[in-house]
């Protein structure tokens, strides 16, 4: 990844939060060619930092006004959208003796965090006033909560705002950073725009190998890089339909099932408070999913499977991340 955005003069940052910061996936990251590290959660960065990684840290959600004493002391850059917290970060960099560089988000139609076209030139002359803070540059982000595309208009549009800002304040802004894996696609397309634009802030990508516009491979990356194993503590024949009258379940849902008569159905010791259960796959293709509780999924098995048994999943981005914030779940590496 970090080798095709090359080809258009982008840099990567490798988006830690997906594993809370673990450090051995900070270090990949960065030895795989990432120039810096990011993360939503000022824990996360502190957890880098005391493992002795001395990358730029990116703080990718807006500083909380409740703790800007503790982003300015360990989070390089921060993306802000809110003049108050602008401000504040400002006094507080002051206080500590540092400058604390600041990513002001744009808002170009995803509807999360971003700073409206016609108050935009406003934000960026209040930052340039401060002292304690830097303008580092503007960004943007698409497809995480509503799904927009970052297709090429959009990007264009983006440049064509940079452009705008640059020229009007006689500015230029060292960090372009223009969204996500999502973006990937425009790269491979060989139609993304490179005239401003020179980071992306990347993790599913670079963490299942998928971009996520369509969530398809991305070439010369993996996707078994993270399993979920769990162990099997019932393995037993029983009908496929349940027998009683049906309420709803623990959850709230009313579920239904095929009648396929009396099946091999097996119990993994593993459920809903463990993991986002809707985004793992078997990676034995004869294994099938049928139901989740808090403690328990349900199994439609093949003959030869046994109690004790391991059964391995490959989880979506949202298991991954409900995986590792898991008390319940151990993490190992090979």
């Amino acid at each position: 990844i970090a080798k095709l955005a090359a080809r258009y003069n982008i840099n990567i940052t490798g988006v830690t939060k997906a594993c809370c910061g673990n450090p051995q996936v900070a270090r990949a990251m960065l030895n795989g060619g990432a120039t810096s590290l990011a993360d939503s959660r000022i824990e996360n960065i502190i957890r880098m930092r005391q493992a002795g990684i001395d990358a730029d840290m990116m703080l990718l959600r807006t500083p909380q006004l409740s703790r800007i004493d503790t982003v300015v002391e360990h989070a390089d850059i921060s993306l802000n959208t809110e003049p108050v917290v602008i401000e504040a970060l400002a006094w507080e960099a002051q206080e500590q003796g540092v400058i604390h560089r600041v990513l002001l988000m744009a808002e170009l139609g995803e509807r999360r965090e971003g700073i409206p076209r016609e108050q935009l030139h406003d934000v960026v002359d209040q930052t340039l006033c401060l002292d304690g803070v830097e303008l580092y540059g503007l960004g943007v982000n698409l497809t995480c909560l509503t799904g927009v595309i970052p297709t090429r208009e959009k990007m264009l549009a983006f440049e064509e705002l940079v452009q705008e800002i640059q020229e009007s304040f006689d500015i230029t802004l060292p960090m372009i950073g223009a969204g996500n894996s999502a973006n990937v696609p425009l790269m491979l397309q060989g139609d993304h725009p490179a005239t401003f634009i020179n980071n992306l802030r990347v993790g599913e990508g670079i963490l299942l190998g998928l971009e996520t516009v369509n969530r398809e491979a991305i070439p010369g990356t993996h996707q078994d890089v993270f399993t979920v194993e769990a162990e099997l503590i019932e393995v037993k024949d029983k009908p496929s339909l349940p027998d009683g009258e049906l309420t709803q379940n623990a959850y709230g849902e009313t579920p239904s099932f095929e009648n396929r008569g009396v099946i091999t159905r097996g119990i993994a010791a593993i459920g809903r408070q463990d993991v986002i259960t809707d985004g793992l796959t078997p990676l034995d293709e004869d294994i099938e999913i049928l139901a989740s509780s808090s403690d328990h999924l349900v199994l439609h098995l093949k003959d030869g499977y046994e109690v004790g048994d391991i059964v391995r999943f490959r989880p979506n981005y949202g298991t991954l991340v409900s995986a590792f914030t898991s008390e319940y779940v151990a993490t190992a590496y090979k």
